[in-house]
């Protein structure tokens, strides 16, 4: 049995949890907090952390690894939630959208993408922002062309892209070389 979601036009399917799936206990640190859960190691990060965890700042795209809106950060790198398996993350560190700020300040990367109006419709910005900050975790100082080239894979079909690519670069002044 199958439950089919309607996106864009098209139907995408999340298969339901068979009767006879195994399930695994699954240790990772989500957004800083311990997690355990009882899950299909095979099934998708991005389904439990919607579905089982309320965790909707995730979002699905294409489902299928090149848009980029499922983007979450695993270990600090950037890593598309619609193709790793929960098993994937047994014993990692998992952060969301909703786990980016911290004590109820706004990550710079965030702060960076308000002041320069570069939300549009707000889709795929949760997974432009955690990408932004993998990009610039791993390069505290890029240029502009290393930022254009880093967020190639990150698609925004508003034309925010400019205004994107002007928050990353403000936002890499502002972090003065990385967290």
């Amino acid at each position: 049995m199958n439950a089919a979601f309607l996106f864009c036009g098209s139907w995408r399917e999340q298969p339901l949890k068979p009767e006879n799936a195994m399930t695994d206990a699954i240790s990772f640190k989500l957004n800083d907090k311990p997690v355990r859960l009882e899950v299909d190691g095979d099934r998708p990060l991005l389904w439990v952390l919607r579905t089982d965890l309320g965790l909707t700042g995730t979002k699905l795209g294409c489902g299928e690894g090149y848009c980029g809106c499922c983007t979450v950060l695993v270990d600090k790198i950037a890593t598309r939630s619609c193709l790793l398996k929960m098993s994937d993350v047994r014993d990692k560190e998992v952060r969301t959208i909703e786990g980016l700020a911290a004590n109820g300040k706004l990550h710079p990367v965030q702060k960076a993408f308000i002041e320069h109006d570069a939300l549009q419709c707000g889709f795929c910005i949760p997974g432009q922002v955690l990408h932004a900050v993998s990009l610039l975790n791993k390069n505290p100082h890029p240029t502009r062309e290393e930022i254009i080239r880093g967020m190639n894979n990150n698609f925004c079909r508003c034309g925010a892209h400019t205004r994107i690519i002007d928050a990353i670069q403000s936002a890499a002044v502002e972090m003065k070389g990385g967290r």
